[in-house]
């Protein structure tokens, strides 16, 4: 007995003391990071602008960006007066690099006189180098995203969703909020919109066979097999907005339309496509794409852009309109 009246406090000692190291550890936890959910006043009909891979840099090499074609870009965007610009990632070419990031400063000051909002998306090229320094240079050119890598903007009768690919999109805490996102699309949403960098279909490949491409990876197959699920029990119209491949593609999967919009800028090359692609061209598309949302209808228009003796020629080699029932 008195070796059993010894071993009980020296338990309940140990007891106390793990409590309590448990309850300073729950304690110097961080608090569950919450959704972002940005609402922007606007009314049908609208217009937006979605593009991607300008690169913006200090550089002149041809080789990483051309840069007359990124100003003629973003001049024609200020003219079309959207209600705010997609962007789908790689805004410039070295995320960690002030210099390139102070190009994007300047050639795109128009926009914020205007006050046009733009949302982007993560690309690889954003978070190129010292990541910390990336993030930072980032988040200080759009404050709204409260240093949220995804999150979700309400306009009208459209429902953002822009998505970090650089992370798994349908696991962990993204795959998480996405899911929970796509299980409670409001009844008056007529579009949902997803927004990313890398593309769950595209007919570029990393063989590069016409000097550049990208596959498209498992963690967007999974994406899209979500999405094109979802799609098949909601009212809503989805749609998605990509980048990565240096050109300009649509594919049309399981009700779902998907875009590739990667012609900001960035060095651009042909896509070898798949004889049942939408859309067929043999060269490079340096582009951005304008969707105009109606009521019921989305209609998304290629605007494509080459320099002929210095001046830019525009054409519209592309079009869909997207209603809902």
């Amino acid at each position: 007995m008195p070796s059993i009246r010894r071993v009980l406090p020296i338990g309940a000692v140990l007891i106390v003391a793990i409590c309590s190291v448990a309850f300073h550890n729950r304690a110097a936890l961080p608090a569950p990071v919450q959704a972002l959910e940005i609402q922007q006043s606007v009314s049908v009909p609208f217009r937006f602008v979605a593009l991607g891979d300008t690169r913006f840099t200090e550089s002149t090499n041809p080789g990483v960006a051309n840069g007359p074609i990124r100003r003629a870009i973003v001049q024609a965007v200020t003219q079309e007066k959207p209600a705010f610009v997609s962007f789908g990632g790689d805004i410039v070419y070295r995320g960690d690099k002030a210099g390139d990031w102070a190009v994007w400063d300047a050639e795109t000051s128009a926009w914020r006189e205007q006050k046009i909002p733009v949302y982007p998306a993560l690309g690889n090229h954003d978070l190129h180098g010292n990541e910390k320094t990336a993030l930072s240079n980032y988040f200080q050119r759009f404050p709204a995203l409260q240093e949220h890598r995804y999150y979700s903007v309400r306009l009208a009768n459209c429902l953002m969703l822009v998505l970090d690919s650089s992370r798994d999109e349908t696991s962990g805490a993204q795959g998480e909020w996405l899911r929970g996102m796509l299980e409670k699309i409001p009844a008056e949403v007529a579009f949902v919109i997803v927004v990313l960098h890398h593309p769950p279909y595209t007919s570029s490949s990393d063989a590069e066979k016409f000097g550049g491409g990208h596959s498209s990876r498992s963690p967007e197959h999974a994406l899209a097999m979500l999405l094109e699920q979802r799609q098949s029990t909601s009212r809503a119209r989805f749609v998605v907005f990509a980048g990565h491949v240096h050109n300009y593609e649509r594919h049309q999967h399981g009700g779902v339309t998907y875009f590739v919009t990667g012609g900001g800028g960035a060095h651009a090359y042909p896509v070898e496509r798949n004889p049942s692609d939408p859309f067929q061209s043999n060269t490079v598309n340096y582009h951005y794409l304008l969707a105009e949302v109606s009521q019921q209808s989305m209609t998304i228009t290629m605007k494509r852009v080459e320099l002929v003796d210095g001046k830019a020629i525009w054409t519209e080699p592309d079009a869909v309109t997207l209603t809902v029932p």
